[in-house]
C-alpha cells in the first residue's frame, strides 16, 4: 500500500539486473521498471493513447492465449515483432485509434520479465524517459524508498536502463530529499549526467542500440530518448498494468 503521509528519510537504489533483485529489500520500496528500448517506453505510449490495462507475460504462447478473450497480444523477442501478433515492442505501434479502450497481453525479451520479477514489491510502476517529470513528481509525494530496476539484456548489464535510472536518482536526490549510498545509484548518475546533452550519441556503441540499428529502427531509438512526452504512469495491480491517473479518478 503506498503511503500518501509527509515523506522523509526517503533512499533510491538501482539495480543493475534482474537477477540482482533478490539483493534488495523491495517488499518495502516502490520498484520503477526499466526497459528504455523499448518495452517501458511503449507501455506508456499505450496508456497515453488510452489502452485500458496491459498484462505483461512471459512467454508467447501466454500472450497469445488472451486474443481469444478479446485481447490485443504482443510480442518481441531480440528486438524483432513475432509473426501472428497484434503488436511487438515499438512504441509506434501504441498510437492511434486501435489502441483506445484496448486490452493488451504483451511479452518482450526483457521489460515484461523484469515487471513479474519485481511482483513481490509494495508497488510496481513503470518508467521511461517518456514520463520522467511525471513519475518523479508522483515519487516525490510517496513516503517510500525506490529501487530502479534496469532489465538490462537477458539479465546482463545495459547503458540505456542505467541512464534512465541516473536520471531518477538525479532529480529524486537533487530535487525531492531522497538519499542513497547505493554504489550503482551513484554510478548511474554520474553516466546520466555525462549523457544527458546526448543520450543518442553517447549510446552510439551500446550493444542494443546496434541491434536496434541492424533492425533498421533508429527511429524507435531516438524516440525513446525523448523526456516527457507523455505523463502516463504505468502501475501494477494484481497481473494488471493500468494508468495510474485512471485509477486515481475512478478512487481505485
Amino acid at each position: 500500500m503506498i503511503n500518501n503521509h509527509t515523506p522523509h528519510n526517503r533512499t533510491i537504489e538501482v539495480c543493475l539486473s534482474p537477477a540482482l533483485i533478490d539483493l534488495f529489500d523491495i517488499e518495502h520500496s516502490i520498484v520503477v521498471v526499466i526497459d528504455i528500448l523499448r518495452a517501458t517506453s511503449s507501455i506508456c505510449v499505450g496508456f497515453e493513447n488510452g489502452a485500458d490495462h496491459i498484462i505483461p507475460v512471459s512467454t508467447t504462447e501466454e500472450s497469445l492465449a488472451y486474443r481469444e478473450k478479446g485481447y490485443l497480444v504482443g510480442a518481441e523477442r531480440n528486438g524483432e515483432m513475432l509473426d501472428g501478433f497484434d503488436l511487438g515492442n515499438s512504441p509506434f505501434g501504441y498510437m492511434g485509434p486501435h489502441i483506445k479502450g484496448a486490452k493488451i497481453a504483451l511479452t518482450t525479451t526483457n521489460g515484461t520479465r523484469a515487471i513479474n520479477a519485481a511482483k513481490t514489491a509494495n508497488t510496481v510502476v513503470v518508467g521511461s524517459f517518456l514520463n520522467l517529470n511525471a513519475l518523479c513528481a508522483w515519487l516525490k509525494e510517496q513516503d517510500n524508498n525506490v529501487v530502479c530496476l534496469a532489465s538490462g539484456w537477458k539479465n546482463a548489464f545495459n547503458l540505456e536502463d542505467t541512464l534512465f535510472a541516473g536520471a531518477v536518482v538525479d532529480k529524486l536526490i537533487e530535487e525531492f530529499s531522497y538519499s542513497s549510498n547505493c554504489d550503482s545509484a551513484i554510478a548511474s548518475q554520474h553516466l546520466y549526467r555525462l549523457a544527458k546533452d546526448d543520450m543518442y550519441g553517447f549510446l552510439e556503441n551500446s550493444s542494443h542500440r546496434k541491434r536496434l540499428e541492424r533492425l533498421h529502427i533508429e527511429s524507435d531509438i531516438e524516440f525513446c530518448l525523448t523526456p516527457n512526452q507523455t505523463t502516463a504512469i504505468p502501475i501494477l495491480k494484481g497481473d494488471c498494468l493500468y494508468n495510474l491517473k485512471v485509477l486515481e479518478k475512478a478512487n481505485l
